[in-house]
């Protein structure tokens, strides 16, 4: 893997070359994958003109999931199948199991069919930033509503995020937010929201006990109305009194308000907070991270984190100015970036559906495209990247724990899980009631420029698989190993060339399909086996 901690390159603007391997690296960054379509729409224009539109194109919110859970055992009474159940107010132990389940399939269907527009990545990157977890959460409606949540402000303002996730439901119910009182102040969100929200624990971060204490104080009163899974504020619940913070915050004092007047205290709370520079320093070390690179050395710091928090605070905490001066940077695209990072379990899966343009039944055909979303969504979990449950409140520990970051991800049990979904996927795929999701490897193939030509096609297929080069002879062990296998002495490309040819002259011709289907399946598998696979 390469070592960025050798770059020392800024945030200026990147103004060089613009081919298949930088734009393929700006993709892989900001969604799951690359398809070969929206790598041939990117690269007509330039990298700024990219990124603009990965992080300003508006696309509709997506449809909310569907029923896709009657089965033998159970039939919802209230929601007809195939029609949206988040307009249900009634929740009881048999529905809110199979609609918890419903709309974690959902999520991962949006990763997959996700538009040109980095919204889904950064719904990723809160979720793991403001964590809830579904089993926790206990709501399959209160889950959905916080996950739309993330999605409306993905691109938004992280104040207005910070306020809106301070009194979400879900996060009142995850963090006990709903049982903090002024007779039984709670300290968990008081604290997650300095430590693990907005502040964080950087060498300038220097909020003490007392601070979280008196931000329990502030916050109470917040309550959850089961009956519209809504939140509200009770003034006869909220602490009265004046809240006295450390010199950190400036020793600020937020005067006690009576009455329903007293929310007004939680925008005092927050203006105090992003007073503070650790809040731009934080939030930016925490996205370089997550599209970068994990190390952060004083070169880095001085040259990318400083900069960017200080145009955080310039923009007033919008999001979007920030990840267009990273992405459009040439820090970003400093050749040692790329391949630095090891795959995340999701981006591995959705990422492979997503580059080999695997197809999945149409939207009416909810119940096995659910089912086949469900199958995708326990792969990763069982990679250990379970989405809508976290491990903890710190989130996954590949995009925090130092020193190991993102190697958590790859141990003697997850990789050879990994090879594993990668083989069926380019062997049987996966099944479900007489259907398949399966890699087509012949038509993979027939969308690169020169398939007939095996090294053009292994050269191409790597450009389209790897964020990393191979050296020369690695390229011709794969050729010799796969499209040339068998051959005994020395293996001519024209075998190659001479079977490629003959399947698209005849491509009803069972036996030429089933030459070029093996050896193109023995080619893939070979590559999504290999290191380089795991690395984006």
């Amino acid at each position: 893997m390469p070592n960025p901690t050798l770059i020392t390159s800024g945030i200026r603007r990147y103004k060089g070359p613009w081919d298949e391997m930088r734009a393929a690296h700006l993709l892989r960054r900001t969604m799951f994958g690359v398809k070969r379509s929206d790598l041939a729409y990117f690269l007509q224009k330039s990298p700024r003109k990219a990124v603009r539109e990965l992080l300003y194109t508006t696309y509709a919110l997506p449809a909310p999931p569907v029923n896709n859970y009657n089965d033998d055992k159970y039939t919802d009474p209230e929601i007809a199948a195939g029609n949206d159940w988040t307009l249900s107010l009634k929740y009881d132990g048999m529905n809110n199991g199979r609609r918890k389940n419903s709309f974690k399939s959902w999520w991962l269907g949006l990763m997959i069919g996700q538009d040109r527009s980095i919204r889904e990545k950064m719904v990723l990157f809160w979720h793991n930033h403001f964590v809830t977890e579904t089993n926790t959460v206990d709501n399959a409606l209160f889950c959905y509503r916080y996950n739309a949540l993330l999605r409306e402000h993905a691109l938004g303002n992280f104040r207005q995020l910070v306020k809106a996730m301070t009194t979400e439901p879900a996060m009142l119910r995850y963090l006990n937010g709903y049982a903090n009182t002024k007779k039984a102040p709670d300290e968990n969100y008081g604290r997650e929201l300095q430590e693990l929200f907005t502040v964080g624990k950087g060498p300038g971060s220097h909020y003490t006990e007392s601070d979280v204490k008196a931000a329990a104080r502030v916050l109470t009163g917040y309550t959850v109305n089961y009956k519209t899974y809504t939140s509200s504020f009770d003034p006869n619940r909220h602490d009265e009194g004046d809240k006295i913070f450390s010199s950190f915050y400036g020793n600020t004092v937020i005067r006690g308000i009576k009455g329903k007047d007293a929310v007004t205290e939680l925008d005092q709370m927050l203006d105090m907070i992003f007073a503070s520079e650790e809040v731009s320093l934080f939030l930016c070390r925490k996205l370089y991270r997550f599209f970068v690179y994990h190390t952060i050395d004083d070169e880095t710091e001085q040259q990318v984190i400083k900069p960017l928090a200080k145009l955080f605070r310039k923009k007033d905490y919008a999001i979007q100015p920030v990840l267009e001066e990273l992405l459009c940077s040439r820090h970003f695209f400093d050749p040692a970036n790329k391949g630095s990072m090891i795959k995340s379990p999701v981006d591995f899966t959705v990422g492979l559906c997503r580059e080999f343009d695997v197809a999945f039944p149409d939207a009416g055909e909810y119940s096995d495209l659910y089912g086949f979303w469900e199958q995708l969504r326990n792969q990763a979990a069982g990679l250990q990247q379970n989405i809508g449950d976290p491990p903890n409140v710190a989130g996954w520990q590949a995009y925090y724990q130092q020193p190991e970051y993102d190697k958590l991800w790859i141990s003697s049990d997850t990789l050879p899980k990994r090879n594993m979904f990668s083989d069926r996927m380019i062997g049987g795929g996966l099944g479900r009631n007489g259907k398949k999701v399966v890699i087509d490897p012949v038509a993979f193939a027939a969308g690169l420029p020169d398939p007939a030509d095996p090294d053009q096609l292994i050269i191409d297929s790597m450009h389209a698989l790897y964020s990393v080069e191979l050296p020369p002879e690695e390229l011709q062990f794969i050729k010799t190993n796969t499209l040339l296998s068998g051959l005994v002495g020395m293996a001519s490309d024209h075998y190659w060339t001479n079977a490629w040819k003959a399947f698209r002259e005849k491509p009803d011709d069972k036996n030429a399909m089933n030459t070029v289907t093996n050896k193109l399946r023995a080619l893939y598998r070979h590559l999504m086996d290999m290191p380089e696979y795991q690395l984006m």
